[in-house]
């Protein structure tokens, strides 16, 4: 974990300043006698799960609290709509999702492929979303899929959308989705090139909340082995603030033990933060895929998702969500 040493984030900084400040107060209290070495107050007993250890103000991380919803290039974007994907979502439905509790937007905002020739997908109607969304009090974490086969081109797009400026409207957060393997068929291979492209975009975007979306370990190791070997899980470690584990229970078989939406949650949270070896992540877990889950799998999905301190959850994606579903993680938005 020596990598992770040399860049560990503020989020981690401040949690131990937190643990040592306390420390100190109670061991100068002791020594003049206000606090006896047995006090009570000496243990705190309600800290509640890990990850509230990290101050709810740091904006790395809070951009990533509470309900979120999902929309990618094929359900906004008309150079990609395909009659299957139904009617395409414009700006006007960020309304709805405001009135139903969504707190942050997750818009795929740049592409590597002829359809995107500039980077930013389709950049007025990009802004018009982002403009949107803030209004309505949303957060917008601009996505993007890279495909490793030139770090260079991803880390272009990946620049662009942090630079992303409509009217001063600009992202409040930038996800990277680590899941394509078409283009790079050597695992180490592939894995390199995706540490070096998180280095890179870290060290010189310092103050944004990233988030890595990422296969949960459990799948990577216990359902499907031999999809991404050797994940380099220690080396991430340190480069992203949030990690927004795919979730999607609806993609496993029964037989597989994970066809079941709160065991493939609860599992994905707790195997991911064993791997990067931060009991403290901050964990937005991605449930779904929405039209193939029954309200059983969203209410299993919650549950796992608040037993694990998870900060957030979502369900992929908005144009597959179901009234019923919604109703569910509003509910479990009023509850938290």
């Amino acid at each position: 974990m020596a990598a992770y040493g040399e860049r560990v984030r503020e989020r981690a900084t401040r949690a131990v300043l937190f643990v040592l400040v306390v420390t100190l107060l109670v061991a100068g209290l002791m020594s003049i006698g206000v606090v006896e070495p047995n006090a009570e107050a000496a243990v705190p007993r309600s800290l509640g799960p890990p990850i509230i250890a990290v101050p709810a103000s740091v904006p790395t991380v809070s951009v990533y609290e509470g309900l979120g919803a999902w929309i990618d290039v094929f359900d906004y974007s008309p150079a990609y709509h395909r009659p299957r994907d139904g009617r395409l979502l414009v700006p006007e439905d960020i309304d709805g999702l405001a009135d139903r509790g969504v707190r942050t937007l997750f818009l795929q905002a740049t592409r590597l492929d002829p359809r995107s020739p500039q980077g930013i997908v389709d950049a007025p109607l990009v802004g018009r979303f982002l403009q949107r969304s803030h209004e309505r009090g949303l957060r917008v974490v601009g996505w993007y899929l890279p495909k490793f086969a030139d770090v260079e081109a991803d880390l272009a797009n990946l620049r662009l959308t942090r630079d992303f400026d409509i009217g001063g409207h600009r992202f409040d957060g930038i996800g990277v989705d680590i899941e394509f393997r078409r283009d790079v068929q050597d695992h180490g291979e592939r894995s390199r090139r995706l540490v070096e492209l998180s280095q890179r975009f870290r060290q010189e975007t310092p103050g944004n909340g990233l988030a890595a979306i990422v296969y949960p370990p459990v799948l990577l190791e216990a359902v499907y082995p031999r999809h991404w070997p050797e994940f380099p899980w220690a080396e991430l470690a340190g480069n992203y603030d949030a990690w927004l584990p795919m979730a999607y229970w609806s993609e496993t078989t029964a037989g597989s033990g994970y066809r079941d939406a709160y065991r493939y949650t609860a599992d994905s949270v707790r195997s991911l933060r064993a791997r990067l070896g931060l009991p403290f992540a901050a964990v937005h877990p991605v449930g779904g895929v929405a039209d193939a889950s029954s309200v059983a799998d969203y209410e299993g999905f919650i549950r796992a998702a608040q037993e694990t301190g998870a900060i957030g959850w979502s369900v992929y994606d908005v144009g597959t969500t179901t009234p019923a579903a919604w109703d569910v993680l509003q509910r479990a938005r009023s509850q938290g």
